[in-house]
């Protein structure tokens, strides 16, 4: 069959699929036949109406996509947004999106090779990323945002932090009230999303973060939410060390053993929740604010009775989880079966505070002073006297046992060393 033959053919193929679109004939006759089918391919891709997408969260980024031409919709004219994606199809997808240069001439093995290599070569994409299965497996959200965090610059040898600095540039949005979803596969709608913003970021744009899953992220990566929940509280002075206060964390300084070994302890988490935020995901993990009450004896003569917390509601709760591995010494340990856990740092008037007014941090309790792992900071009317410092130690009966271990130490907004 002729050239002209295989045009005709071709634009009455995209006329009766009602995508017909005006070309300038004389270019048409001049280019080879190859381009001409590319062309047409690509204007298809840009114009196509997709029937599975009209009402789906992903539309905008769906349609950007196949405009982009670095995703496509099926040949029965779905896009199937719900359905999971594979590594390398991502892996494809995000390497046309970039323009990486791709090398054409790569023959044998797989038909996504190619783009493997690529990715390899703009660092996207190390072999130790999946550890299980192949590149024909589903791909996780963690791994995309692995992924998705490389492909903006973002460098970590942390494993455990590729999916904070994901969340915290907007790359990644959670499930729903902190949910990341981790080993949750990826949807071929949620990698659009992503690829478009990733490329919206690469250009010099802001994207919304969701700050419950980055909060969560954070907890994910060391431990703690502190550094997303109280930015204003746990930063630092040191304009070197600002943008990155939360690297000041010591997350291997949450296990503790003593000097002869007879103890051991743990924290597993150290939470901070928002009490203004009702929607706050991790008002779950502690009693109902209306039982709580922050402890105001700070002498023998004040009252035991403690101040409600539910009349302090601009304020940060903070909250952790610990374990006692074992304590093998019943006469030089205290018989707690938690870790403890000070904070230090916060000031402000002592006979202030015994009468009522929240101005410092203060312990909290439910039924009886100690009972609960769990602080109380106001947003303001407090100040420093002292570095802010969190750390844990040895509950002994003697100081020759103790043992003082800091996870932290900044110095906060009001106070410099």
């Amino acid at each position: 069959m002729k050239k002209k033959t295989y045009l005709a053919v071709l634009v009455t193929t995209i006329a009766l699929a009602g995508q017909f679109t005006t070309w300038d004939k004389p270019s048409i006759a001049n280019a080879e036949l190859s381009e001409d089918m590319n062309k047409a391919v690509s204007t298809m891709n840009s114009t196509v109406q997709l029937s599975d997408i009209s009402t789906h969260w992903a539309k905008g980024a769906i349609d950007k996509a196949v405009e982009r031409g670095f995703a496509k919709g099926y040949p029965d004219g779905t896009f199937k947004p719900n359905s999971n994606v594979t590594r390398a199809e991502f892996i494809k997808m995000t390497v046309e999106a970039l323009k990486i240069s791709v090398d054409s001439t790569t023959t044998g093995g797989t038909w996504y090779d190619a783009y493997v290599n690529a990715a390899k070569k703009a660092n996207l994409y190390v072999e130790s990323d999946f550890n299980s299965g192949n590149l024909n497996s589903q791909m996780t959200r963690k791994e995309m945002a692995r992924f998705s965090a490389r492909a903006i610059g973002e460098k970590t040898t942390d494993d455990a932090k590729w999916m904070y600095l994901a969340t915290k540039k907007g790359l990644i949005s959670g499930l729903g009230a902190g949910k990341l979803g981790e080993s949750d596969n990826t949807t071929r709608a949620q990698s659009v999303t992503i690829i478009d913003r990733i490329l919206t970021v690469n250009a010099g744009g802001i994207l919304p973060i969701d700050k419950y899953a980055v909060a969560s992220a954070e907890v994910v990566w060391h431990g703690t939410n502190i550094f997303t929940v109280m930015p204003e509280v746990f930063t630092t002075s040191d304009e070197s060390k600002k943008a990155n206060v939360a690297e000041l964390w010591k997350k291997e300084k949450m296990v503790i053993n003593s000097k002869e070994g007879d103890y051991r302890g743990e924290v597993e988490y150290v939470i901070a929740i928002d009490l203004a935020d009702p929607n706050d995901p991790n008002l779950k993990l502690v009693p109902p604010i209306s039982s709580l009450k922050w402890q105001n004896n700070i002498s023998s003569e004040t009252t035991l009775e403690g101040i409600p917390v539910s009349k302090w509601k601009d304020s940060y709760l903070i909250y952790y989880k610990s374990k006692v591995t074992y304590k093998n010494n019943t006469i030089n340990y205290a018989p707690r079966n938690y870790v403890p856990l000070n904070i230090s740092g916060t000031y402000g008037d002592r006979n202030v505070y015994a009468k009522g007014t929240l101005n410092r941090l203060a312990p909290v309790f439910k039924d009886k002073p100690s009972d609960q792992p769990m602080y109380i900071l106001p947003k303001q009317g407090w100040t420093q006297n002292a570095n802010l410092s969190i750390a844990i130690y040895t509950p002994v009966y003697s100081n020759y046992y103790f043992i003082n271990q800091p996870i932290l130490s900044v110095t906060g907004p009001f106070f410099k060393n």
